[in-house]
Parts: structure tokens; sequence; C-alpha cells
């Protein structure tokens, strides 16, 4: 039988003291390499010419429109593709795909649901990070609207598109800003502009305002613009192995057409397809 002496108890408490310590350490390293990669993802998602393949489901609801204050909704399917062009150089594919439910119809009394016309965006951006990061391209519309003049023109139009932004330390910062010209009978002159501002917190979570501001160049003077302010929060984390980006904003129509609703939400549900590092 081997007896311990005070030597050997202090030999094993010592043992015991650095395993529990070199666990702790693991566990943290562990738990820091999750959040780091979190956050990493999170800066990545507000970045709309990042090199990630990602489906974002965007609900933008617009309250009290038309004479009997209904809600206007439109659920944005929007698929990002990146391809490599060449060493330098990705092609930022980004589709939206609205699903939109107007609160009138097109017999003035019930609401109705069908798809809106798809808009094609193909951002060229370098690979390389700048102190600027840009893309830009052609916007495309693609006349897939349900029906002409309730969920959209159903007319084909072509437009540029530029992106650009940059990242200091916990913020990001830029804008989108595009012009739709369609060519067929109805003749539309759109105006898009997104400015952006996020700031990072720990955990992944994360601060935004991203109003879309648009102008419909062919509508009467004060009846063109629709300007939105506000902002919201979001996060990233992963349910299971999938991550996830969500985010709730609430913005007000500063300016807005008659019958227009003062009010709009958006919510987001973003799932991401990150490269795996080799």
């Amino acid at each position: 039988m081997v007896k311990l002496n005070h030597y050997n108890l202090l030999f094993v408490t010592a043992l015991l003291f650095s395993t529990l310590v070199a666990a702790q350490e693991t566990e943290k390293s562990t738990n820091s390499t999750f959040e780091s990669e979190e956050a990493k993802l999170a800066k990545a998602t507000q970045n709309p010419v990042a090199a990630m393949y990602s489906i974002p489901f965007q609900n933008n609801s617009t309250f009290n429109v038309g004479p009997k204050d209904r809600t206007q909704n439109i659920l944005n399917i929007q698929p990002v593709i990146p391809i490599s062009l060449s060493e330098g150089l990705n092609l930022i594919n980004r589709v939206i795909l609205p699903v939109i439910t107007q609160p009138y119809g097109d017999n003035g009394m019930n609401s109705s649901t069908g798809i809106g016309d798809i808009s094609y965006t193909a951002f060229v951006s370098p690979k390389k990070a700048e102190k600027i990061i840009w893309g830009a391209g052609p916007v495309i519309q693609i006349p897939t609207a349900s029906s002409a003049d309730e969920f959209g023109s159903r007319e084909f139009g072509l437009g540029p598109s530029l992106v650009a932004l940059k990242t200091i330390d916990k913020w990001v910062a830029g804008f989108i800003i595009n012009n739709i010209w369609t060519f067929g009978n109805l003749k539309e002159n759109k105006f898009l502009f997104q400015y952006f501002i996020n700031y990072n917190l720990p955990k992944a979570v994360y601060l935004v305002s991203a109003p879309i501001l648009t102008a419909n160049w062919n509508a009467e003077s004060g009846q063109q613009w629709i300007v939105p302010f506000g902002g919201g929060i979001g996060k990233v984390f992963k349910l299971g192995k999938q991550p996830i980006n969500v985010n709730a904003q609430g913005y007000y129509n500063a300016v807005k057409p008659d019958g227009w609703g003062d009010w709009q939400v958006r919510i987001q549900l973003q799932l991401l397809f990150p490269k795996k590092s080799k």
C-alpha cells in the first residue's frame, strides 16, 4: 500500500488544480472561438458584397395605408450567390423576389396576395479588402408580377447600381444606390437609396439603421418620395450548426405620398452559409 505524506498530497492537489485550470482555459478558448466566429459573421452580414452564400427572408409591413388604414405587407426572398470571376474579382448576385399582400387588391375592397417583379443586381467587387469596399454593376427588373399595376408593372427594366462601405473598429457603414428605367408600355423611372449604419456589440449583437429611401420620378411633385428614419437591433447565432442572422427594425416615414402609412416594421431572418475553413 502506498502511503501519502504531505509532499504527495501537495503534488496531487497541484496536479488536480492545474488540470482544472487547463480545462477552464480550454472552455474559455472554445467559447471565445465561437463568439469570434459569430462576430465575424455579423460583420459579414452587414457587407452587401461579402463573398458568402445566404438566404435572407425580409418582411416589411407598412401600417395605416389608404382610406381604411390597412396594412401592406411585402416578404422579400433575397438569395445572395457569390461567384469568383478571377483572382481579384467576385461577382455578387443579389436577387429579390417580393411576395406582396396589397391591402385593397384590384377591386379596391379585399386584400390580395401575389408575386412582384424580380429585382436582380450583379455587383462586380474586388476580392482584396480595401479602405473602401465597393461593388458596381447593373440592376435588372424582371417582369414576373402576378398582375400589372397591382403587384408591379410587368415591364423589363434596367439601370446602374453601386454599393460602397467602410469598416472602422465596431462600425460598418455604407450605402446602396440604383435607378431603374422600364422600356415597355408603362415607362417607370424609379430611384432607390439605402444607407446603413451598424454598431457591433459583444456576443454578435448589433444596432442597425438601414432605411430604404425611394422616389418615383414620374409621380407628381410632392408625391415622389418615401423617406423613413429609424433603426433596430439584431444578432447572429447558431441553431445547431446553422448560423442565423435575425434583426427587427422600426421606421417612421417622415416624407411620403398621400395615402401612404406613417410607420413600417422590418423583420429579417437570414440563413448563412459561410465557407468552411480548410
